[in-house]
């Protein structure tokens, strides 16, 4: 299910937050967003619901009631985080997507200093990383993702410490032309750069989680994620330059 799009204009900025058992998080976070994007009105909140069994869609369907501009989109069984990005960007309608988790750990309040950076940085650039300061996981998923990131970065040259945040921010179109797969959102640096574009950084800041565990994020595992790992490398070696149009006759 998708709510109607406000017609109050075309949004400045679409959020993406895909969340899976997420109730007692998703009041929070969306009082957090509207605080955070308030200066970059318009902007649209779409909310995806990928297959929860609690009462997320009850909480996102109240607070939808009078915030027009948050949509819902559902989904009817769990397809995973990166599945669920991908529809949220798909029904979009600003050029410009931000992401982030919706457990509460990303600060929105850097949404508004990510997209100014995406826009004065010009086309060229197509995404803005947002990377961690201050990560309030387990020391020991701490310790996985640094390895990961080490082997992944070693082995796609991305410059880029910490593709697991889930704060992002970046043109549609970059992202449309990305190849799918599961477990995209932890390669998009590199993939981005594989489609001509180039790639800036942003530190944020980490939070506690507010409520519950995690149903996601368990791909910075060196050992899950090792072939896809080499998937996304095989992408990149196989990678043609990218075409230039300078010219177009009817």
């Amino acid at each position: 299910m998708t709510e109607p799009v406000p017609s109050a204009g075309p949004p400045r900025l679409s959020i993406v937050v895909p969340v899976r058992n997420e109730a007692g998080n998703i009041a929070p976070l969306v009082g957090d967003i509207e605080n955070a994007c308030s200066a970059i009105a318009p902007f649209e909140v779409i909310y995806v619901d990928d297959g929860s069994s609690d009462g997320t869609a009850a909480a996102l369907a109240e607070l939808a009631g009078s915030r027009p501009w948050l949509r819902i989109v559902r989904h009817a069984q769990s397809c995973g985080q990166s599945a669920a990005v991908r529809s949220g960007v798909r029904v979009a309608t600003a050029q410009i997507v931000a992401t982030l988790d919706g457990d509460g750990q990303n600060d929105p309040s850097f949404l508004p200093a990510m997209l100014a950076q995406l826009e004065a940085a010009g086309p060229g650039v197509g995404l803005i990383q947002g990377q961690r300061v201050g990560r309030k996981d387990t020391g020991f998923k701490r310790f996985q993702s640094r390895i990961a990131n080490k082997v992944r970065g070693a082995v796609l040259k991305d410059a880029t410490r910490d593709t697991g945040c889930g704060l992002k921010c970046f043109r549609r179109e970059a992202y449309l032309a990305l190849p799918y797969f599961d477990a995209l959102h932890r390669f998009m640096p590199a993939l981005v750069v594989r489609e001509g574009y180039a790639v800036a950084h942003h530190d944020v800041r980490d939070r506690q989680r507010l409520t519950g565990v995690s149903n996601y994020g368990f791909f910075d595992r060196l050992w899950v994620g090792m072939l896809d790992l080499m998937g996304v490398w095989w992408l990149i070696r196989r990678r043609k330059r990218v075409p230039q149009i300078v010219a177009e006759a009817r």
